[in-house]
């Protein structure tokens, strides 16, 4: 199995609100392009997002479905690659001090990824996680995970309002 941790200089709940924004999907995850949410609220149980992978001219639609979310710290997909196999991708974060561990594991379910499923494919798993926990950690330490709140109104300067 590829297990893949990183300390994300954050809060968990940046991070999360980064995992929960189905919008926010192939902003994070290596490879995709194109993801919109394509069933169900993202990223309740059930729901999916749909993307394109590309390799080289060709271009693969597939989806990834949420079987396990527990808010705010697990977030369990199985990416579902067409012929290739699906995937099961863990998600779990737990709070470092202020800031977030956001641990990865991902192992192959079903298909093709199973059966060539081999220690070439792990390491190329472990360098995909590598380069997928540093964007999600880019996100959230940009700002991209915190909610978004108007500027409050100025205060007023003393002696303003008076005539």
């Amino acid at each position: 199995m590829a297990v893949r941790h990183r300390l994300i200089k954050t809060t968990p709940q940046a991070v999360w609100d980064v995992l929960a924004d189905g919008g926010q999907y192939a902003n994070w995850v290596v490879g995709t392009s194109g993801s919109a949410p394509c069933r169900g609220q993202w990223p309740q149980v059930g729901s999916a997002i749909a993307y394109e992978v590309g390799l080289g001219p060709l271009r693969l639609r597939n989806e990834t479905v949420v079987r396990r979310c527990e808010e705010g710290t697990a977030l369990e997909l199985e990416a579902i690659a067409g012929p290739l196999g699906t995937a099961r991708i863990a998600i779990e974060l737990r709070p470092w001090g202020e800031q977030c561990l956001a641990i990865v594991d991902e192992h192959p379910l079903r298909g093709a990824g199973g059966v060539l499923h081999n220690m070439g494919v792990e390491a190329v798993i472990q360098l995909r996680h590598r380069a997928m926990l540093a964007r999600l950690a880019r996100l959230c330490e940009d700002g991209a995970g915190e909610q978004r709140r108007p500027d409050p109104a100025p205060a007023p300067e003393p002696g303003a309002g008076r005539a």
